[in-house]
């Protein structure tokens, strides 16, 4: 069984690149040196501001898929160690709606002021 590492990189355009892979030194090393993914190397400098660690490779693949799909501000949490905010990061648009209008309305439905 391999460990496996789940990652966050900023990219020089302030944009975030997440990946996974067994050997996160090499990996970094190769993304600095252009010899990643395409998406890093026409954004180099990159620098490392997230990552986990798992026992296995395939649980950090399934992180990043996970990940990968986040909003930025939801990725932005997690590089802040803030895993309090996403509940609320995870909210849609038409949940946060309704959750706000039930604050503003109440449960019973009557407007506050």
């Amino acid at each position: 069984m391999r460990e496996g590492f789940m990652y966050i990189l900023e990219c020089s355009d302030g944009t975030y690149y997440t990946g996974s892979t067994n050997n996160l030194v090499r990996r970094l090393s190769e993304h600095m040196t252009g010899n990643g993914a395409n998406y890093t190397k026409k954004r180099l400098p990159v620098k490392l501001v997230y990552f986990e660690k798992y026992k296995r490779v395939q649980t950090a693949f399934y992180r990043e898929k996970q990940v990968q799909g986040w909003r930025r501000a939801k990725k932005e949490a997690l590089i802040l160690r803030h895993p309090e905010w996403l509940p609320e990061l995870a909210e849609n648009y038409t949940q946060k709606a309704w959750r706000l209008l039930r604050e503003e309305k109440g449960e019973d439905g009557v407007e506050r002021r």
